[in-house]
């Protein structure tokens, strides 16, 4: 099992790969990302660790040259869900978005070299057929998810509601019988 590299980060803003005992730039750890390379990077004077930072710095110098993925639309409907109830499950929904997509395009590599056993038509709607099947599953989890949330919020505003209601009211007994 390999170990996990790290790199420190100065306040200069400079980043230290203690691996290679050198200075690497984002670009030198954007390569670490393309090539696989389990990395963290870390303060180098709290040891806090900096590595969403970093990773969204990347982003942001990569989305700023040639073609974004990211367009505003997309970016402002994620601020939207920052403090939204759904603000929990829009990142794993993400993920595993990504990482479906991530599989096919791996899938359909790998079976490039398969298309003179089998026509493209056929590959492509293997492809779409799985494609469905896994997407019925992700959807099945998030609406699993969101009943759970939903009758959450429907259990909490059932009790505030009886937490709400004044205590019944006892009659006195005159004391003229």
């Amino acid at each position: 099992m390999s170990q996990v590299r790290i790199i420190k980060k100065y306040p200069n803003r400079r980043l230290y790969d203690t691996e290679l005992s050198s200075y690497v730039t984002l670009e030198d750890v954007r390569q670490l990302i393309v090539e696989g390379e389990a990395f963290e990077v870390r303060d180098a004077r709290s040891g806090n660790d900096l590595t969403r930072s970093v990773l969204l710095q990347i982003l942001a110098e990569h989305e700023d040259i040639g073609q974004p993925i990211f367009s505003t639309q997309l970016l402002t409907t994620v601020i939207r869900f920052y403090g939204d109830s759904l603000q929990g499950i829009i990142g794993s929904y993400l993920e595993r978005s990504i990482q479906v997509f991530s599989d096919q395009q791996q899938q359909l590599r790998g079976t490039l070299g398969n298309l003179v056993v089998q026509t493209p038509w056929n590959l492509l709607n293997q492809l779409a057929d799985k494609n469905m099947e896994i997407w019925k599953g992700v959807q099945q989890g998030i609406k699993s998810g969101l009943s759970a949330a939903a009758e959450k919020s429907e259990r909490e505003k059932a009790e505030a509601a009886e937490s709400a209601q004044p205590a019944p009211r006892l009659r006195r007994r005159s004391a003229r019988h």
